[in-house]
C-alpha cells in the first residue's frame, strides 16, 4: 500500500480514491517537468503533498453549511493542491478553483478532463476579480499569509461557512475564534485551521 492509501485508511476515506489520486500524481509529475507547478520533483515528495492535503477532506464534510452538493472555493489552486485532491475525494461537492497563472490553469483543466472530475470548475481568475461570496467553505494552501487568508476568506463564504488553511508552525497571531485540528505529517506536527463566519 502506498502512503496515499495508508492515509486514506487512517482518515476513514474510501480506498477507491487511491487509484485516481495516483493517476493525478502521474499527470502532475509529467506537467511539472515542463512548467513549474510545484517544487516537489520526486514521486515521494509529491505523495507527501497529496497526503498532507488529504487531512483537510474530513473537515470539509462537517461544516454548518454542509448541503447535498456543497460549493467549495480553492484559492491559488496552482497544481491542484488541495483542490483536485478534494474534488477526487468529494465527488458530490462542486469545487471552484481560482488560478490566475494560465499555464497552471491549463493543467487544472487538463486534470479535470483526464481524471473525469466533472465537479471541478477551474477558472483563470484572481481572488479580487472573483464574484462569488456564498461558498460553504473556502480553502487555500501556501498562497497567502495564513492570518491574511483566514480574514480574506470570510468574505467569500456564506454565513455559517468556514475558511480553512494549513498551519506548519503554531502561530499566536491568528484570530481568537480560530480552531486548530492538529495532525502528524512526516513526523512533524501540523494543523488544519478553520475560522467560521458568524450566522
Amino acid at each position: 500500500m502506498t502512503a496515499i492509501g495508508e492515509t486514506l485508511a487512517v482518515l476513514g476515506l474510501p480506498a477507491t480514491h487511491e487509484a485516481v489520486l495516483l493517476d493525478y500524481a502521474g499527470l502532475f509529475r509529467k506537467w511539472n517537468q515542463r512548467i513549474n507547478l510545484s517544487a516537489a520533483r520526486t514521486e515521494h515528495e509529491l505523495h507527501d503533498h497529496i497526503t498532507d492535503c488529504l487531512h483537510l477532506v474530513p473537515h470539509l464534510g462537517t461544516t454548518e453549511q454542509t448541503v447535498v452538493a456543497p460549493r467549495l472555493l480553492d484559492v491559488g489552486a496552482g497544481g491542484g493542491l488541495p483542490g483536485i485532491v478534494v474534488a477526487i475525494c468529494m465527488p458530490d461537492a462542486h469545487i471552484v478553483s481560482l488560478e490566475p497563472v494560465h499555464k497552471k490553469h491549463a493543467f487544472l483543466r487538463t486534470a479535470a478532463r483526464e481524471l473525469s472530475l466533472i465537479n471541478l470548475d477551474a477558472r483563470a481568475e484572481r481572488l479580487d476579480d472573483h464574484a462569488g461570496h456564498d461558498y460553504a467553505a473556502a480553502m487555500s494552501r501556501a498562497t497567502f499569509d495564513l492570518r491574511e487568508w483566514l480574514l480574506l476568506g470570510l468574505n467569500r463564504v456564506a454565513p455559517g461557512g468556514e475558511v480553512f488553511g494549513f498551519e506548519a508552525l503554531q502561530r499566536d497571531d491568528l484570530p481568537p475564534e480560530t480552531r486548530r485540528y492538529p495532525y502528524a505529517h512526516l513526523d512533524k506536527s501540523r494543523a488544519i485551521v478553520t475560522l467560521r463566519r458568524p450566522t
